[in-house]
Parts: structure tokens; C-alpha cells; sequence
């Protein structure tokens, strides 16, 4: 059997855990996530970015879109398993600490390239995510 040398079209999943990135600074999460993300990788993060940093990743992607070709830019949705719930304070304060150890675990965020992630649809507690 002959191999092609043609590149392989299509995408892989990459599931990270959030303590993949706990360390990094800001610049180098937005960094990490666009490398896989301009490797045709989908990805899904246990836990969510933060507001500052959802902002630079959109923003550092902006940028790319006008200079790499094939790039289209992202699709990015969260769902946390907590939205709309209204727990008693203890509940709540026992989250905020758990947060603050381990990271957003509750929330599940997914992030892909336009190219291939067509539509993200959610609600509060799914996400659909249709590829083109």
C-alpha cells in the first residue's frame, strides 16, 4: 500500500485539565490554546478562562486572522453545571474556596477553529457543537 504525501485533513480533540495551565500566566495560556487551536485541534478545557483572559484570546486572535491565511478565527462557548442554581451561602462559599484551589472544574469550556467548529449552541447546562 502507497502512502500519500499530502497533509491529513481534519481535526483532533484535545481534552486538557485545567491544572495544565493553573501555572501559566496570561500570555502563555492564550498562547498554548492558539498553537493547538491553529493544529486543526478542538479544544476542551475542564473549567473556564478568565474574563481578562477570554478578552486577549479573542484579541490575539483578531490579529491572526488578517496575517495567517487559512485562519478564520475561533468559536468558543462556556457552560458552567451552576448557572441558574441558587445555593445557600455555605454552598456558595465552599465553591468560591474550591475555585480558588482547584480552578473553575465546574465549567466546561470548548474552543475551536472557525474552519471546522460550524455553530456552538448552548444552554445552561450543554454545549452542541457542530463541525463543518
Amino acid at each position: 500500500m502507497k502512502k500519500k504525501n499530502s497533509k491529513l485533513k481534519g481535526f483532533s480533540i484535545h481534552i486538557m485539565p485545567y491544572s495544565e495551565i493553573r501555572e501559566l500566566t496570561i500570555t502563555e495560556r492564550v498562547k498554548k490554546i492558539l498553537q493547538l487551536i491553529l493544529g486543526n485541534k478542538v479544544v476542551i478545557l475542564q473549567g473556564r478562562l478568565r474574563p481578562e483572559e477570554e478578552i486577549r484570546l479573542i484579541e490575539d486572535t483578531m490579529a491572526m486572522v488578517d496575517h495567517i491565511r487559512s485562519f478564520k478565527g475561533i468559536e468558543l462557548a462556556v457552560v458552567d453545571s451552576h448557572k441558574g442554581d441558587d445555593p445557600s451561602f455555605f454552598l456558595k462559599m465552599r465553591r468560591g474556596i474550591a475555585r480558588g484551589l482547584t480552578g473553575e472544574s465546574s465549567s466546561l469550556t470548548v474552543i475551536g477553529p472557525a474552519s471546522i467548529v460550524k455553530e456552538i449552541k448552548k444552554d445552561p447546562s450543554k454545549i452542541e457543537v457542530f463541525f463543518s
